[in-house]
């Protein structure tokens, strides 16, 4: 097929490929990790016709291939679960049942997904506006002392861990001037203020590491835009500076953020784990480093599926704007 549609249907189905594929290693990289799962499962105190029993309920006896069957048909019709006296049935998607607590994994998710995404979301959008302005500045600015004090910036942004900016906000922010209290999230339903003044300083601490990369790649591809023929030939007929960078150049630079953006939002999601520790957010971070600890595997393998699932769909939706963009991306 040829044309927009087909290079969108081409995209869609590639995206679907990926994440099969991604499932499946997933899977079978986490379990065939060495130790005993039922044995984790049941607690030390156990006995060994426990843990047998305990191994059964779990389908820990069947061949890994037909455990993955199970998984992925969970996963696409949904499947019920023996809990000892009853059954539960698990809608899809079905991600499995928790070994530790017994709760479905797509529940479990779904109470956490929200505070990854309002963490993610909000420092989205400071680090597209702190970046982008900053290094369109820093291009504009070009060989003057704005653009050595911001590249300056950039550097000291790129090497700090957030852990360190985070910790000097909430000393300085909460501690010292006291303009904010110390971050406890609030659902953004029961009281959209509180929501927003709690996360602050989280966003903030994670948009200032991103900031600084989106304005790295921003002066790099506008300094690249402007070298370009079309640009001296705006110059050439008076076209004003201003709206050479506003209306030209930035636009010319926007494929290369669109891409590290789609990449940032889809890793931030699972990768913000320092942020959501150190400032308490009950996210899915935090919730996969618990999980990891106490060996639930159920819970790790949808942890890291979910995270997978963002990542792709991520970069399928910047390739798709890439094509709105530039329609030469829809011929290559």
């Amino acid at each position: 097929m040829n044309g927009f549609g087909g290079f969108v249907l081409r995209r869609s189905v590639g995206t679907v490929i990926t994440l099969l594929a991604i499932s499946v290693i997933v899977y079978v990289v986490f379990f065939v990790t060495p130790g005993n799962v039922a044995q984790i499962t049941c607690g030390p105190r156990c006995s060994p016709e426990q843990v047998h029993q305990v191994a059964q309920q779990l389908r820990l006896d069947d061949p890994l291939y037909v455990r993955y069957w199970h998984f992925l048909q969970g996963i696409l019709v949904g499947q019920d679960y023996s809990t000892g006296t009853s059954v539960e049935h698990c809608s899809a998607p079905c991600l499995g049942q928790s070994y530790q607590s017994g709760r479905q994994v797509t529940r479990l998710i779904l109470t956490k997904l929200p505070v990854s995404l309002s963490l993610v979301f909000g420092a989205m959008i400071l680090w597209l506006i702190l970046g982008v302005g900053t290094g369109v500045l820093s291009a504009w600015r070009r060989g003057r002392l704005t653009e050595r004090l911001l590249t300056g910036v950039t550097l000291a942004g790129v090497a700090t861990p957030v852990f360190v900016i985070g910790l000097v906000l909430m000393i300085v922010v909460c501690g010292q001037l006291r303009l904010l209290p110390f971050p406890q999230y609030v659902s953004l339903t029961e009281d959209p203020e509180q929501w927003g003044w709690n996360l602050l300083l989280p966003w903030f601490s994670l948009a200032l590491i991103e900031a600084a990369t989106f304005a790295r790649l921003t002066r790099a591809s506008m300094l690249e835009t402007l070298a370009e023929d079309h640009i001296r030939t705006f110059r050439a007929y008076g076209v004003g500076e201003r709206s050479i960078i506003g209306r030209h150049a930035l636009r010319g630079a926007f494929a290369p953020i669109i891409a590290l953006n789609a990449n940032n939002v889809g890793g931030a999601i699972g990768g913000a784990v320092l942020t959501e520790t150190l400032f308490g957010l009950p996210g899915i971070g935090q919730e996969l480093v618990h999980a990891v600890n106490v060996v639930d595997l159920p819970v790790v393998v949808g942890m890291v599926l979910v995270v997978g699932f963002f990542v792709v769909v991520a970069n399928a939706v910047a390739d798709v704007l890439y094509a709105v963009a530039d329609r030469r991306v829809v011929l290559a």
